[in-house]
């Protein structure tokens, strides 16, 4: 269970709710050029589309929690701080490698040996 991988999906289901909500607030036109209001049928089957994906989106959301909390707890059963600081960086806050090194204050290189030795003590 990838934590960054849940978020982009929270993140995802989040859009697609936006959109659904943004294309239903405007007015719908007919060939006469004036706004009339929709069909009970139409927004009927939007409101069950909405409680859908906020359906979704709570499980999703709950899923997000459980693989940040699975992750962090493993990262913090580690014994090396620069280690648990490194997977934290990249793992749980998605940094880019270039900013964990300014972060950590070492080369790309040595970063890059912290995460080879971190990733042969984590445990799965």
């Amino acid at each position: 269970m990838s934590y960054q991988k849940e978020k982009r999906r929270v993140w995802r289901l989040e859009e697609q709710l936006e959109e659904l909500r943004r294309n239903k607030m405007s007015p719908s036109v007919t060939n006469d050029g004036m706004p009339h209001g929709t069909d009970k049928k139409d927004l009927s089957d939007y409101a069950v589309k909405v409680d859908e994906i906020e359906q979704e989106l709570v499980a999703a959301r709950y899923c997000r929690i459980c693989a940040f909390q699975e992750v962090q707890k493993r990262i913090e059963a580690m014994e090396d701080e620069r280690e648990k600081d490194l997977l934290t960086y990249r793992y749980i806050r998605g940094m880019k490698w270039e900013k964990i090194c300014t972060e950590m204050k070492h080369s790309w290189q040595h970063i890059h040996r912290i995460h080879a030795k971190a990733l042969k003590n984590f445990t799965m």
